[in-house]
């Protein structure tokens, strides 16, 4: 990666979580983590459109990994005794509404940036969670998720490298996700308890993050000098060049529709694993231990 572990955590200063005082907490953090782990499905779109066969094995393996972790996250809120919470709509903006219309934007803002900020919060969570057991099952985890970043860096620089212009589009979408984070971080600010030792520190970790961000956003090649020596002028048109190459994309996927089937063409698409995985036999099975725990305790 072009960034280590080092320069990517963040010191909390022995902070913890306690999985009994902080449930909530818990429960809202890896519901978030749950849903990530379950847009993993969306590699098999990507597998699709891998550019060569090295790419297409590293993403099959990907695919494999990344629903080994959904059931990784499960295992981990059956110790914590959680049960999962839909994602909040910024998350599900972020990783599915915000998906990439092809390879360069899925290399450049879901896997070198994107799943970068996600392996920070592996890193926090590993730092704090006072759960030995569940820590050592993120700590496997984020080995993978290195391979995953490390990946998409390497094929971000490669894509650059042959088309420079690149450059202004790939960026819009990465200030498009940083605000997304913002909004999150937002959320949790106001509706999480602010005095719990570790999110009492959530502002700082997020300045961190976001600094850590922009370092990857230089060292890929994205940008040529720090984001606040950019003019708003200039982030706002990248923002709206983004904007506009989405819309003429969307267009172009609604003109392959034969105009005389347009009026059958149903409202919505079929449901996926992302709208449907909190009801799914598997994720049912594997609560039901801690469903029960938790119903006890109630009584």
């Amino acid at each position: 990666m072009l960034l280590s572990r080092q320069e990517m955590s963040f010191d909390f200063g022995g902070a913890k979580l306690d999985p009994a005082k902080d449930r909530e907490v818990l429960r809202w953090m890896f519901s978030q983590f749950l849903y990530g782990e379950i847009t993993g499905i969306q590699v098999g779109h990507w597998i699709y459109a891998a550019p060569d066969l090295e790419a297409a094995r590293f993403l099959a393996k990907q695919a494999v990994e990344e629903l080994q972790h959904v059931g990784n996250f499960l295992r981990m809120m059956q110790m914590l005794q959680l049960t999962p919470q839909p994602a909040h709509p910024v998350l599900r903006f972020l990783a599915t509404g915000m998906m990439g219309d092809d390879w360069d934007e899925h290399v450049a803002m879901e896997m070198a940036t994107g799943e970068g900020f996600v392996l920070q919060a592996f890193y926090a969570t590993i730092a704090t969670l006072d759960h030995p057991e569940a820590v050592a099952i993120l700590e496997r985890a984020v080995r993978q998720e290195e391979s995953h970043v490390d990946f998409g860096e390497r094929q971000t620089m490669k894509a650059i490298a042959a088309h420079p212009a690149l450059r202004r589009r790939l960026l819009g979408a990465n200030l498009v996700w940083m605000w997304g984070v913002r909004r999150l971080a937002g959320y949790v600010g106001k509706r999480l308890p602010a005095d719990q030792p570790v999110l009492r520190q959530l502002q700082p970790f997020l300045v961190h993050a976001l600094s850590c961000a922009q370092l990857r956003l230089l060292r890929v090649g994205l940008i040529d000098r720090p984001l606040g020596e950019l003019s708003a002028t200039y982030k706002l048109a990248v923002v709206l060049e983004l904007a506009a190459s989405k819309l003429l994309h969307a267009v172009g996927k609604l003109l392959l529709v034969p105009l005389s089937l347009l009026p059958f063409v149903p409202a919505r698409g079929p449901r996926r694993l992302t709208d449907t995985y909190l009801s799914d036999p598997t994720v049912q099975a594997l609560l039901q231990p801690a469903t029960s725990t938790a119903a006890h305790e109630a009584e």
